[in-house]
């Protein structure tokens, strides 16, 4: 009898190891159709944002505005290294560059939004939702503040800019490559058919209907996806992420970094750990180095697009997205009363934002669209 019964309950965990991995596909295709869906509302509007030459200020504002309605800062990169490689910033490489790196400041700050809105899927759950959300927005603060700091001094030195054209002048020359993820391939055909099916269905603008579903398959696969990693291996990989991949900074960002470049989106990287700080089994702290290495992995898609070209200008911009990320590390992470602010700030936002769970959707509306939205269209 007690073989059966630990037969049966071999067997059950089995089954919920299943439930896991097909959850979490639900969980990567959803994330899929929410990006696809905010591609058919706003791409087009998104470069005909950025098709003008625009002050330093206003060009962040249009990285953020244009990487929040495409939800992919490797898109919005991608779009200006296309438009420098155009001439549409000058035909002065170097000038041209120097204009770019504000709109490649703004599309870090743009694409945190997603792990934001995954961390809505908690809102029924009071302990959950703060830790979920205060570890997603960690990532919106560390970018914001390395803004804060490098923004005055591209724009007075041209420390950014600079950087980036001697680091490309070392490359070019440099062969081609091409990287194509997996997740990406795996998720892909499940999010093109069910987009097709929208389309079929005679909506004025299916990309609305498209969102709506996604958003509904997210909150699903999230609550269930933390039901059964409680269940199953809560205990047991609280252990393993503590001993081995989370057990240093150094290690949680370098994870960080090689799974961005897996998946080739750190929206996807940051997502991933939302569900597992809502279940408790990550940490604040621990989450933290794992977003920067998120930071730089991302970079690696447009870098190696802009090897393509083979010319200086694109080349630089992608360097230049690279050069942002670290020197905003370098010059936050060090000094341990700087590394804490994005940490103090998201813990007391996501204390006040639990008191008031309406407060994440204005704080999502607010910040990525209307403040952007409002400056862009009162200076320009």
């Amino acid at each position: 009898m007690i073989q059966s019964n630990g037969q049966t309950s071999s067997l059950f965990n089995y089954f919920k190891i299943a439930a896991i991995f097909a959850i979490l596909y639900l969980f990567l295709v959803s994330i899929g159709m929410i990006g696809t869906g905010f591609k058919g509302l706003g791409r087009g509007f998104a470069e005909q944002l950025m098709s003008s030459n625009a002050a330093p200020l206003i060009g962040l504002f249009i990285g953020i505005l244009a990487t929040s309605l495409i939800q992919s800062s490797s898109t919005t990169t991608s779009i200006v290294v296309g438009m420098v490689a155009a001439g549409t910033f000058g035909e002065d490489p170097i000038l041209a560059v120097a204009t770019a790196i504000p709109y490649i400041m703004g599309a870090n700050i743009g694409t945190s939004i997603t792990n934001t809105i995954v961390s809505l899927g908690h809102i029924v759950n009071k302990n959950e939702f703060r830790r979920a959300f205060e570890a997603s927005i960690v990532h919106d603060f560390f970018n914001a503040l390395s803004v804060l700091i490098l923004f005055p001094l591209q724009l007075y030195f041209g420390v950014i800019s600079k950087t980036a054209n001697w680091m490309a002048s070392l490359f070019l020359g440099a062969g081609t490559f091409t990287f194509k993820s997996p997740v990406k391939m795996m998720t892909k055909p499940a999010v093109d058919a069910i987009n097709n099916f929208f389309k079929m269905q005679d909506i004025i603008n299916h990309n609305w209907l498209l969102i709506f579903a996604a958003l509904i398959l997210l909150f699903i696969s999230l609550r269930y996806l933390t039901v059964l990693i409680r269940s199953l291996v809560m205990e047991r990989l609280e252990a393993f992420f503590d001993s081995h991949i989370f057990k240093t900074w150094f290690r949680a960002m370098v994870f960080g970094v090689f799974i961005t470049i897996l998946v080739q989106s750190s929206s996807i990287t940051t997502s991933l750990v939302v569900p597992l700080a809502g279940a408790g089994i990550l940490q604040l702290r621990q989450i933290f180095p794992y977003t920067l290495g998120a930071n730089i992995g991302t970079t690696i898609t447009a870098l190696l697009a802009s090897l393509v070209a083979g010319t200086h200008a694109p080349l630089a911009v992608a360097f230049g997205h690279l050069a942002f990320n670290i020197y905003g590390i370098l010059l936050i992470w060090p000094i341990e009363i700087i590394r804490n602010i994005p940490i103090k700030m998201s813990e007391k936002f996501a204390a006040v934002a639990v008191r008031n769970r309406m407060i994440p959707i204005v704080y999502i509306l607010v910040v990525f669209f209307l403040i952007p939205l409002t400056l862009i269209f009162i200076v320009r």
